[in-house]
């Protein structure tokens, strides 16, 4: 059957004319893309330098807490122009978005642990249970605090060991801060023997306690008989010192008021002797 050449050529019009309908659509769809892309990167960078700037006022919130609430705003934006711009084309966003729910659901139980420790991390660094070098005891956890992390604390223990815990362990359990009041109570004791003069012996530890300046006057220290046996009395000092000073004064009011106590002739009981071992029999 012969090809009618001007139903061909209609036939031909038709179809530019709707391919060039359609570019002309894509072409307003392709450059409302890019402004959505455009206007969207700029305003997230805005929100994210405005929330950074904004927490920063809040005194004492901390800096990693506001670099984490930035940043969530900042993607936040993006991810709503990406399914913005995805819907220019035609796409259906409310399958998109069910399938971003359906991965962060997955990806959220995968990661339960590491998510439980950053909200762990936000609350320490909202609250401050600690801060940055002050002195901690955490369960079996005990040092000093040298980073707050989102997701692990570091710490120093007292003999130089390097400790990193996650952040819901320190959470969970009850904090012990040596730092945070600034001042610490302490005792010492000594054990003397029942025939000496006990009040001569306190007031040798408070006339120590009086000549030593790291020792707070207010509250005023105070010796006592803590505990008695059968030859022995031991006698406490208890004063108040700053945090910073408690195992220094602690050890020099030590020193002293024995050799204090040596000098006053306030004796200390010596250990009985040992008994003698009985010889081994001969074979």
């Amino acid at each position: 059957m012969p090809i009618d050449p001007q139903n061909a050529l209609l036939t031909v019009q038709a179809g530019l004319a709707q391919l060039s309908t359609l570019i002309v659509s894509y072409s307003f769809s392709a450059i409302g893309a890019v402004i959505l892309l455009v206007v969207g990167y700029i305003i997230a960078g805005l929100a994210e330098r405005s929330i950074f700037a904004g927490l920063g006022h809040i005194h004492g919130f901390d800096a990693t807490l506001r670099h984490f609430f930035s940043k969530i705003v900042r993607y936040a934006i993006l991810i709503l122009v990406t399914i913005m711009v995805l819907g220019q084309f035609g796409v259906q966003t409310a399958s998109i978005i069910a399938a971003i729910g359906a991965i962060g659901l997955a990806i959220g139980l995968a990661l339960q642990g590491t998510l439980q420790n950053i909200a762990a991390g936000i609350m320490l660094l909202a609250l401050r249970p600690f801060r940055i070098g002050e002195s901690v005891e955490v369960g079996s956890i005990a040092g000093s605090i040298e980073e707050i992390g989102l997701f692990a604390t570091k710490l120093r223990s007292a003999d130089g060991v390097y400790i990193l815990a996650p952040n819901s362990t320190l959470w969970n359990q009850p904090v012990r801060n040596f730092s945070r009041n600034g001042v610490r109570r302490s005792d010492i004791a000594l054990s003397i023997g029942s025939w000496n003069d006990i009040d001569r012996a306190q007031k040798t530890l408070l006339a120590i306690a009086a000549a030593e300046r790291r020792v707070k006057r207010e509250p005023a220290p105070i010796a006592f008989v803590a505990t008695l046996g059968e030859s022995t009395v031991s006698i406490a000092l208890r004063y108040w010192t700053s945090s910073a000073d408690f195992f220094a004064t602690q050890t020099d009011l030590t020193k002293r008021a024995k050799q204090e106590f040596d000098s006053e002739g306030i004796s200390i009981p010596q250990p009985p002797p040992e008994a003698p071992q009985p010889e081994a029999r001969r074979q």
